[in-house]
């Protein structure tokens, strides 16, 4: 079973639809027993960084998120859902993400060409061997939606990144914990062979 956390951030339902064409049982869910049962646990997302944060500490599901990454439980962070897992972002100052990973989202700076939000499909390289991308070729292309941007302290745990207009770390691992930028659910084939790496782990 795989627990998708609701932690009023949005795209819970596209992340479901994509699990379930991969036939993974799943359930979306705010509690904290019924996560924690889980094997595995995805945290999704859309909007801001520091509402997000802000709802997830409000229902405690913080505290649950800490709880199943030092459970060794395989967990995903997407798009939101990985900004949440790091230090700081430029999007909402002041306000303390996760800490989990280390690192800080920036603004994409964009410019002439590059309009901001960064929205459509990008090629990935492949960097460190990483577990969710097993048969998956370099340079493919994923779905991608979103104004700001991981730099990770840490390149050892950075499995992909693509470029626009600056260096984006769009996929990294550590252990049991797995985060991309770009949307797997969104993203056709590769996005539903990401899924099912994760599944596998």
């Amino acid at each position: 079973m795989i627990a998708i956390i609701d932690y009023d951030a949005g795209n819970l339902k596209s992340v479901q639809k994509a699990l379930d064409a991969i036939g993974e049982e799943n359930v979306i869910t705010k509690d904290r027993d019924e996560i924690l049962r889980s094997d595995r646990v995805i945290l999704p997302g859309v909007g801001a960084f520091g509402d997000a944060i802000g709802h997830l500490r409000d229902l405690k599901l913080d505290k649950v998120v800490k709880e199943v990454c030092e459970m060794n439980k395989p967990f995903l962070g997407i798009c939101l859902g990985m900004q949440l897992l790091f230090d700081e972002s430029e999007e909402s100052p002041g306000v303390p993400g996760l800490g989990i990973l280390k690192g800080k989202i920036l603004k994409i700076p964009g410019g002439e060409n590059m309009k901001v939000p960064h929205m459509g499909w990008n090629s990935l390289s492949l960097k460190n061997n990483g577990k969710l991308f097993s048969g998956v070729g370099d340079d493919a292309y994923v779905y991608f939606v979103h104004s700001y941007y991981l730099k990770a302290e840490d390149e050892g745990i950075v499995t992909a990144k693509t470029q626009y207009g600056v260096d984006i770390h769009a996929s990294v691992e550590s252990g049991n914990v797995f985060a991309c930028q770009f949307h797997p659910e969104k993203s056709s084939r590769i996005g539903a062979l990401i899924l099912r790496n994760f599944a596998g782990v």
